[in-house]
């Protein structure tokens, strides 16, 4: 894996021109300064993980607690309207609740 991602900073580093005008602030300088700190024996180099987060910050507890299908199921109560969680909650649950539903709906004078 560190081998691969080497190749890849690299590759990187290849790509990205210098720019002799932005001396002391070059971001192609400091990519190239940055993958020789961090690759220091090449394709050898043991890439350890300083902190178990991403990007986001979070750390991967907090990412399965966001991801269970509890908090998913939370998540999509919380996007219902008014008018479907009304329904859900008055709706009949059995088939025969919802046929005494129909058969009073049926029996009540029209007006």
């Amino acid at each position: 894996m560190a081998a691969s991602r080497y190749r890849r900073f690299l590759r990187l580093c290849e790509e990205w021109p210098l720019d002799e005008t932005k001396r002391g602030r070059d971001l192609g300088a400091y990519l190239r300064q940055r993958v020789a700190q961090a690759f220091r024996e090449g394709e050898n180099t043991q890439y350890p993980r300083p902190r178990d987060t991403s990007f986001s910050g979070l750390s991967l507890e907090e990412y399965k607690l966001i991801l269970s299908t509890d908090t998913l199921d939370e998540f999509k109560e919380m996007d219902k309207g008014v008018w479907k969680k009304l329904q859900e909650r008055f709706a009949p649950r059995s088939p025969e609740e919802k046929h005494k539903a129909w058969a009073r709906a049926l029996s009540r004078p029209r007006t």
